[in-house]
C-alpha cells in the first residue's frame, strides 16, 4: 500500500500503522471533549445571560455548528485521500485540527472583547469541523486496507479507539484540574490551559504520520461526490444509518451527560469527570474485544445486538443516571457503553466494506459526518432543550437515544449484507479508493 519513503526503508511496523491511525483522531476527540467539559465555563464566558441553561444552550449550539460543517469537511478530505493519498489527507487533517483548539486557548472572553468573542468562538467550531470531516473515515479506510483479510475489524477499530482516548484524555485532565485548582482558577485560566496542551498531541500526530511513507496515487473517478449521490446512493444511505445510533449515544453519554450529572443530578464537577474517565476506560478495554468477535461472527451481529440494547436499554439506563447515587449513575453509564462498544465492533469495517471501492474515501467520510455531524453533534443542543423543557426528567432524551438505535437496528437487520468474511476491493493502479 505505501511506497519505500526513501532507497533501504522498510515497510512501516504494524505498531506504526495502527499508532498513525489512531493519533489524529486524540486529537480531534480531546479537542471536542474539553468543550464538551467546560462547556459551563465557555457559555459563561462567551455567551453570558442571566439565565444559566441560555448560556449553556448557547455553548452547546456554537459546538453544534462545528458539526453541522462536517460534511463539507469530508467531502474535501475525502477528495484529497481519493486523489492524492491517505497519508496527505491525514497529515494536513491533524494540523489543521490543532489550530482552533490552541486557539480557544488564547480567545479573549466576551466580557474583554464582546459580540466578537461569541462569533470567534463559532468560527473556530467551524473551522475545527472542517477539519476533523476527514478524519476519521481516512483513517479507518488506511487502517482496513493495511489490515490482512479477517482482521480488518481489529484494525480499523483503532481509529475510533484514538477517539476514545482523546476524551479520556481530556476527561482524565479536566478531572485533575478540578481537583488541583479552585474554582476561581479553573474559570480564569486553568481550562485555557487545557486547549493549549492539544499542540504536543498534534506535533506528536505530524511526527508519526510523515514517517509512514507515501501512497501510491489512486486512480479514482473524476466525480466521486456526483458518483456518491448518484448510481452509489443506496451504499450511501446504508453506511449513513448505520453510523446513526453511535453518534447520537456517544455525544448524548460521554459529552452531555457529564453537564448533565452536574446541573440536574447536582453531582460535583470532579466527580462528575471522575465517572466520565471511569467508563470511557471500559469502553477502551471493549473495543478491541468488540472489534475481535466482530471478524470472526460477522458485522450484522454486532450491529443488531448493539442497536437493539441501545433502542430498549435507553430510558432505563437515563432513569439510572438521574439519580445523586455514583453508583447508580455507573451503572446506567455502563449500560450505554456496553451497547455502543457492541455497536462499534462492527461499525468502522463495514463503513469501509460497503461503500464501493471507486467512492471509498468520498463517499464514507459524506456519509459519517452527516451521521455524526447532523445527529450525534446535534445531540447535545437537543438534549439541554429536551431536559429544560421536561424540568431535568430525561425521558425525551432516552426516546431521543432509542429512535436512533431503531434507525440502526432495522438498516443492519433488512437492508445491509454480511461483509466481514469477503476480501475488501483494495487500492490499486487499476482500481481506487
Amino acid at each position: 500500500m505505501f511506497k519505500e519513503q526513501e532507497k533501504g526503508s522498510r515497510t512501516p511496523s504494524k505498531a506504526r500503522v495502527l499508532i498513525a491511525g489512531l493519533i489524529g483522531n486524540v486529537m480531534e476527540w480531546y479537542d471536542f471533549a474539553l468543550y464538551g467539559y467546560f462547556a459551563t465555563v465557555i457559555g459563561q464566558q462567551f455567551f453570558p445571560s442571566t439565565n444559566p441553561t441560555a448560556s449553556l444552550i448557547g455553548a452547546f449550539g456554537a459546538f453544534a455548528a462545528g458539526f453541522i460543517v462536517r460534511p463539507l469537511g469530508g467531502i474535501v478530505y475525502g477528495r484529497i485521500g481519493d486523489l492524492v493519498g491517505r497519508r496527505r489527507a491525514l497529515t494536513l487533517s491533524v494540523i489543521a485540527m490543532a489550530i482552533p483548539t490552541v486557539a480557544m486557548a488564547f480567545l479573549p472572553s466576551h466580557a474583554q472583547i464582546g459580540i466578537a468573542a461569541p462569533i470567534a468562538v463559532v468560527l473556530l467550531r467551524l473551522l475545527q469541523g472542517i477539519s476533523a470531516g476527514g478524519e476519521y473515515t481516512t483513517s479507518i479506510i488506511f487502517l482496513a486496507e493495511a489490515a490482512p483479510d479477517r482482521q480488518r475489524g481489529f484494525y480499523s477499530i483503532w481509529g475510533l479507539w484514538g477517539s476514545v482516548l482523546g476524551m479520556l484524555m481530556g476527561s482524565a485532565f479536566g478531572d485533575l484540574l478540578t481537583r488541583t485548582l479552585t474554582q476561581t482558577q479553573l474559570d480564569a485560566w486553568g481550562w485555557r490551559v487545557a486547549f493549549a496542551l492539544g499542540s504536543l498531541v498534534a506535533l506528536t500526530g505530524v511526527i508519526i504520520r510523515t514517517g509512514i511513507g507515501e501512497d501510491e496515487t489512486p486512480e479514482t473517478t473524476k466525480t466521486p461526490l456526483a458518483s456518491t449521490l448518484g448510481v452509489h446512493r443506496p451504499a450511501f444511505l446504508r453506511v449513513l444509518a448505520l453510523n446513526i445510533a453511535s453518534s447520537v449515544g456517544f455525544y448524548a453519554v460521554y459529552v452531555y451527560l457529564v453537564t448533565y450529572v452536574e446541573d440536574v443530578d447536582g453531582i460535583s464537577n470532579s466527580l462528575a469527570l471522575s465517572l466520565n474517565t471511569d467508563v470511557m476506560a471500559v469502553l477502551l478495554l471493549l473495543y478491541p474485544i468488540t472489534a475481535w468477535l466482530s471478524d470472526r461472527i460477522g458485522r450484522r451481529p454486532m450491529l443488531m445486538g448493539g442497536a437493539a440494547l441501545l433502542c430498549i436499554g435507553a430510558v432505563p439506563f437515563l432513569q439510572l443516571i438521574h439519580s445523586q447515587d455514583p453508583g447508580s449513575i455507573v451503572r446506567g453509564e455502563l449500560g450505554f457503553t456496553l451497547a455502543i462498544a457492541l455497536v462499534d465492533g462492527g461499525k468502522g469495517p463495514a463503513n469501509v466494506e460497503l461503500m464501493p471501492a471507486e467512492v471509498r474515501c468520498t463517499g464514507t467520510a459524506l456519509a459519517y459526518n452527516l451521521a455524526e455531524g447532523w445527529f450525534g453533534g446535534t445531540t447535545p443542543l437537543i438534549a439541554a432543550v429536551l431536559i429544560a423543557r421536561a424540568s431535568g426528567n430525561p425521558i425525551y432524551l432516552g426516546i431521543w437515544v432509542g429512535l436512533s438505535g431503531l434507525c440502526t437496528f432495522v438498516t443492519a437487520a433488512f437492508f445491509t449484507r454480511e461483509t466481514a468474511f469477503k476480501p475488501l476491493l483494495k487500492q490499486a493502479q487499476t482500481q481506487q479508493c
